[in-house]
Parts: structure tokens; C-alpha cells; sequence
């Protein structure tokens, strides 16, 4: 693709230089293990991969979360989107979801979305806390912003974090009601809802560096579906 260099840099969205996110291991309900770790922007394509067949899957809306997780992503990619991370979890190499934010500011951040692959094992809800730990632990923030679409992330944000309705701010994500989940809320929390060990034995952090592997669509869509 041919690109105009100057035009390009005047379109590209300034970023700051974001401390990363280190590594963390968590042991799974059904005895696997999960490397949860940052993900590059050179790493979106494949990440596509995988998020391309939720488009069209209409339950609990992982369309919806799909698509705009596929927007992000690429817009990411791309360099339209501010301050955008990216975190995965792995299973022996595999993807088995994604999660996305961004720092509005210094002390503000956007919760963008939650992917669960491999459902049945809580997968949305530790990397939704990862990525949790990763704004207020790593990056510094005071507060993160929070909506939902799906009933199932109203349960496991709203509800389960106890989160602060927040009536005179709007989400970038639209119309839904923000919530907040403030830096003294998830320290209240952390203990019950945050888990993971550091560091990652070299064995699976070698085999989560190696490749980030994607089941074939067939397979996506029966974690997905296949599980109630």
C-alpha cells in the first residue's frame, strides 16, 4: 500500500510512551495455565484472525463486542487510536481472549473491551482484571471508565466490582451508563478479584513468545457457542 509520509504523520494520532504491562501466569479452573501478557501492534493481524469470526455471533452479543474490538484493534494498528495496550491470555500458545483500553489522560483510563475464546473458565473476568491491575498498577491511574454491553459484562464488572454509576459522563463507546472503578475500589477488590503469580516459569513464557496460535473458526465458534 502506498502511503503519502507526510500526510500519514499528520494523521497518525499522538501516543505517550506507556510503561508495559510484565507477564503473569494463572492457573486455570481445569488445571491449564494461562500466560497473560501484552501484546504488540505488530501482533494485530494475527489477533483479527481470531476475533473475526465473534462477527457473527448474535450471542450475548459477541457480535457487537466483536466488531468494535475488531475496529479498535485495527484502528490501533493502523495509528488512528490514542494511547491504545492490548492484553492476551494464552493456553499452551493459544489465544483464548483479548482485552483493549487506553489512557484518556494521565489519571483517566478507557476500559474498550473484554474477548473471552475459551469460555467456561472465567478467562473475560481475569483479564478484565489484568487489564484493571494494568491501569491503576502500571500505568498510574486514578480512575478507569467502564461500560458494558452484554448482560454477562454487567455481572462480572458492574456488579461484581461494585462499581460507581457515574450520571454526568458520557463513555466513548456511546450511549450506554459509565461506571468508575476507582484506584481505592480496586485495591479493596484486588484480593478477591485479582490473581496471577510473577514471574512466568521461562517454560510457558517461551511458548507464549514463540507464537500467538489461533484455532481455526470452526473451533472458535464451538468454544463460544458450546458453553452456557
Amino acid at each position: 500500500m502506498k502511503v503519502d509520509l507526510e500526510l500519514e504523520a499528520m494523521l497518525r494520532a499522538p501516543e505517550v510512551e506507556q510503561p508495559s504491562y510484565p507477564p503473569k501466569i494463572i492457573t486455570m479452573a481445569n488445571g491449564k495455565k494461562m500466560v497473560v501478557r501484552e501484546a504488540a501492534r505488530e501482533d494485530v493481524p494475527v489477533l483479527l484472525e481470531a476475533v473475526r469470526p465473534t462477527l457473527r455471533i448474535p450471542q450475548d452479543f459477541y457480535d457487537i463486542v466483536g466488531v468494535r474490538l475488531y475496529a479498535e484493534l485495527l484502528g490501533w494498528y493502523r495509528y488512528r487510536v490514542r494511547n491504545e495496550y492490548c492484553l492476551i491470555g494464552q493456553v499452551d500458545g493459544y489465544l483464548a481472549g483479548i482485552v483493549n483500553g487506553r489512557m484518556m489522560g494521565e489519571d483517566i483510563g478507557i476500559s474498550l473491551h473484554t474477548l473471552a475464546i475459551d469460555r467456561g473458565l472465567r478467562v473475560g473476568s481475569h483479564l478484565f482484571a489484568s487489564k484493571m491491575e494494568h491501569h491503576i498498577e502500571y500505568l498510574g491511574q486514578q480512575e478507569v471508565w467502564i461500560t458494558a454491553e452484554s448482560p454477562i459484562g454487567f455481572r462480572r464488572w458492574m456488579i461484581e466490582y461494585g462499581l460507581e454509576k457515574q450520571t454526568d459522563v458520557q463513555h466513548e463507546l456511546g450511549g450506554a451508563t459509565s461506571y468508575r472503578l476507582s484506584k481505592e475500589l480496586y485495591y479493596e477488590t484486588k484480593p478477591r478479584l485479582v490473581v496471577g503469580d510473577r514471574p512466568v516459569p521461562q517454560e510457558y513464557l517461551d511458548v507464549a513468545m514463540k507464537e500467538i496460535k489461533v484455532a481455526d473458526e470452526a473451533t472458535i465458534r464451538e468454544k463460544i457457542i458450546g458453553v452456557k
